[in-house]
């Protein structure tokens, strides 16, 4: 079973977003193709409480971008983005959703970020997905999504500890930096997982 999972494609994170990332809407028309390719569909959403202290705002004297941490942890302060219940948090009204069979949101604990799909950046708390994916019968999941460094490479890290065959579908992905992506893509082959491109999904 081959699931199609997909990264946070929030109005927050496309081109006039609060966090955009450079060119995110020109992976839509390429996810919304993935749909028919794939066995199972399912997202993740990032859903913020105002006090999230991921956010550079609720930090005294912080600009986003700069770093802190967050139990123990380096974390990058963010602008306030995908609040929950604004627009911003809301998935792309381009974005093909018919298929979407659950949604997990992440990022609702206000001490500790969540890039992941599968867990916080702590390890403390599951999303569920990893349990949910393998009781539908996932052995294969191909990700898509925003941001490449960041969400993406995170929920890739834990689909393969979690046992899962992954694959990263390039093409459909954005990176907030291009160096950060380069990293990440390293990390992810040299771990056993896979970079390619849709048309490759296209051909399996």
């Amino acid at each position: 079973m081959k699931a199609l999972l997909l990264i946070d494609i929030q109005n927050d994170f496309l081109p006039g977003g609060a966090l955009a990332v450079a060119e995110g809407d020109q992976i839509i028309p390429i996810v919304n193709q993935l749909h028919d390719h794939l066995d199972l569909v399912v997202a993740t959403q990032d859903w913020h409480p105002a006090d999230h202290k991921s956010f550079a705002s609720n930090h005294e004297g912080k600009n986003p971008f700069e770093t802190t941490e967050l139990l123990g942890l380096p974390q990058v302060l963010w602008p306030d983005h995908c609040l929950q219940g604004t627009s911003g948090a809301d998935f792309s009204s381009e974005l093909e959703s018919r298929r979407i069979e659950a949604i997990f949101r992440k990022g609702t604990n206000p001490e500790i970020d969540s890039y992941s799909g599968f867990y916080d950046n702590g390890r403390l708390k599951s999303t569920g997905l990893a349990d949910y994916l393998r009781g539908k019968g996932v052995t294969q999941i191909y990700l898509a999504g925003l941001a490449a460094d960041y969400c993406v490479y995170y929920s890739a890290k834990d689909a393969l500890d979690e046992g899962f065959e992954t694959f990263v579908l390039e093409d459909a992905v954005r990176a907030i930096s291009p160096e950060g992506y380069e990293t990440a893509r390293k990390d992810i082959l040299e771990r056993g997982g896979k970079i390619i491109q849709s048309s490759d999904l296209f051909l399996r």
